[in-house]
């Protein structure tokens, strides 16, 4: 059987990445401008971004950091608090910017203190949203202390999220980053306004990536990673080539000294090698031929967006991911770093 060598496809989309503020964010974005031509930009900034006067404010701040000669789109996203209000949800419908709103719980990752306390304070906010098309992005997890880490995603679907698409069967949802077979079953079984993003961290590894040769602080995501059955379970509903799950990376950079303190920030930083590495994983999975449709195909269809016109190439061709990258004043360690990759972007 011959191996394939390249891969040409339509350029990808990320739908879910941290790029931050300030001058990180000089250093986050163009990582992933150069891989992908539109991205959701998470609202959970310190203060987190609840209008669209502060997304459009944000919005300018990336444009600006983006590399002369490359095309980048910011999707902007709202932060959901116990305050919004159905006329912020307007707002964003009129944008023409805007993407969708954002749920974080309140508790369940980083800055999401001033996320929803409990999903019924929001009920009118939802059924403008769905009234008025409006995707809901959810971090899907429970923060009460009685549940099990490793158990929030699946509580969080069966106590939270399942009654909320019964509630508002024409509210479009998307589950980002998940990473159970509960959430997979869910999404399969959820009618067509029920979608799931996938990070390259949760098809890639398991748990035991976060004890190999000792504590690895910048495996430390949230949702955390799970055991192999799960990650098994996501990769096969993938190498099936569902429609209704798609890229989204999670790529949320920290500076080293927050990821390796007594107290280390959650997230991976993936955006300077995640289509290639997204490549790894469907290539183990025998199914890079599902990789253009999870890329670049799916997330346009359900948010009704048209696909990029344009294609990127993968070649087979190792290089090492660098063990870190210039972050503001900091560094940031990647995803692999100091690790050897088999597919590489050319440009």
């Amino acid at each position: 059987m011959t191996t394939i060598q390249e891969l040409h496809i339509r350029r990808p989309d990320d739908w879910h990445l941290h790029v931050r503020d300030g001058d990180g964010l000089k250093c986050a974005v163009p990582h992933s401008a150069r891989r992908f031509a539109r991205a959701v930009i998470m609202p959970n900034l310190k203060p987190p971004v609840v209008n669209v006067a502060q997304a459009a404010a944000y919005r300018d701040r990336i444009l600006a950091a983006v590399p002369e000669g490359m095309h980048f789109d910011p999707l902007m996203t709202i932060y959901l608090t116990d305050d919004t209000t159905p006329d912020d949800i307007r707002a964003v419908a009129e944008s023409g910017f805007m993407l969708g709103a954002k749920l974080y719980p309140a508790g369940a990752t980083t800055h999401s203190d001033a996320g929803v306390t409990d999903i019924h304070r929001i009920d009118a906010v939802l059924q403008a949203m769905q009234d008025l098309g409006v995707p809901l992005m959810v971090h899907g997890e429970v923060t009460g202390p009685e549940v099990d880490l490793f158990d929030r995603e699946a509580r969080f679907i069966e106590q939270v999220l399942t009654p909320l698409v019964e509630r508002f069967p024409a509210l479009k949802v998307v589950l980002e980053h998940v990473t159970t077979a509960e959430a997979v079953a869910f999404v399969r079984q959820a009618p067509e306004t029920v979608a799931a993003t996938v990070t390259p961290q949760h098809i890639l590894m398991n748990r035991n990536a976060l004890f190999q040769g000792g504590m690895r602080p910048h495996h430390f995501c949230l949702p955390v990673l799970k055991r192999e059955e799960h990650r098994a379970a996501i990769l096969e509903t993938l190498a099936e080539g569902h429609p209704r799950f798609f890229l989204g990376t999670d790529s949320a950079p920290h500076p080293r000294g927050a990821k390796e303190s007594a107290c280390g920030c959650a997230g991976i930083y993936s955006a300077p090698a995640a289509i290639e590495l997204y490549a790894e994983a469907f290539e183990q999975a025998g199914a890079l031929e599902h990789l253009q449709a999870f890329a670049s195909e799916n997330g346009p269809r359900f948010h009704g967006l048209a696909p990029n016109e344009d294609f990127i190439t993968l070649r087979r061709q190792p290089w090492t991911v660098p063990e870190a990258l210039p972050f503001g004043a900091d560094t940031v360690v990647p995803l692999r770093a100091g690790e050897e990759l088999a597919w590489r972007l050319v440009d």
